[in-house]
């Protein structure tokens, strides 16, 4: 089974490129499911329930998300009812949504998938590691293939994540800083991993936004109404190969295409 995770989809020349590339890698390199992180994709900020329909009629089976899921207010009444997009699974108890999503590949076999967010430098939420091992026994109960995207900001968190889960879930793909890293790699238990699966959207730019304008902020501390940069657009994410009777990967490739 192969499983292509796009990361971080930010603004339109994200969803733009989302919309050109997927099927065209979905049928050239046979892919069987697709995850795809949205929580950027309107203008950088949220997303709402007309974008998500259109992301997954490009070929997304399944959505995830972060700290800017609830960015746009429309998003509150459409989560409800679209199992197919995901809030971490570690916001507390009476938020809408749901934190994973068990789904079908092409062929029929079923793919469960973990959304949850990590507390460095980040706002607030229960504990990732209990919660995620929660909704991976809910799901194992199903299937074996188990892609955990952790939303989080520090490093070693996710690399700390991904030893958590080592021989408990397919793969940890981790999101949120939209800067790819270059360790791809299947730890010993037979867990694939990656730090950041990278952005797909604007290079030209400071992860997504016009420099200029987040330079701005850097430099003066004031508010700055932050624009979706244009340039160096790029696919960013990884590919996930595993046995799916066994949940164990057997190989992870990192995706980094740039579009005219």
């Amino acid at each position: 089974m192969r499983i292509l995770f796009i990361g971080d989809i930010f603004g339109k020349p994200g969803r733009e490129i989302a919309r050109r590339a997927i099927p065209a890698l979905v049928e050239r390199r046979d892919i069987d499911f697709v995850i795809a992180n949205v929580e950027n994709a309107a203008a950088g900020f949220g997303i709402t329930g007309d974008l998500a329909d259109a992301i997954l009629g490009y070929g997304v089976d399944v959505m995830t998300s972060g700290n800017h899921v609830w960015d746009k207010k429309e998003v509150l009444e459409y989560i409800p009812r679209e199992r197919r997009l995901l809030r971490p699974a570690n916001f507390p108890a009476g938020v809408p949504g749901r934190g994973s999503y068990l789904g079908r590949t092409r062929t029929g076999e079923l793919v469960g998938v973990v959304n949850v967010m990590g507390r460095i430098f980040m706002p607030p939420l229960d504990d990732p590691f209990a919660v995620v091992l929660r909704e991976i026994e809910t799901l194992r109960a199903k299937t074996r293939v188990i892609i955990v995207d952790f939303h989080a900001e520090a490093t070693s968190e996710k690399v700390a994540m991904a030893w958590h889960l080592d021989g408990r879930a397919t793969a940890v793909i981790g999101t949120h800083t939209h800067v790819q890293t270059a360790d791809a790699r299947i730890q010993p238990g037979g867990t694939a991993a990656m730090t950041d699966a990278g952005m797909t959207g604007p290079h030209d730019s400071v992860i997504g936004v016009v420099a200029e304008l987040a330079i701005r902020r850097m430099r003066t501390g004031m508010p700055v109404r932050f624009e979706t940069a244009q340039g160096g657009v790029r696919i960013e994410g990884c590919f996930v190969d595993c046995d799916p009777a066994t949940g164990r990967a057997t190989a992870i490739a990192p995706v980094r295409i740039d579009y005219p």
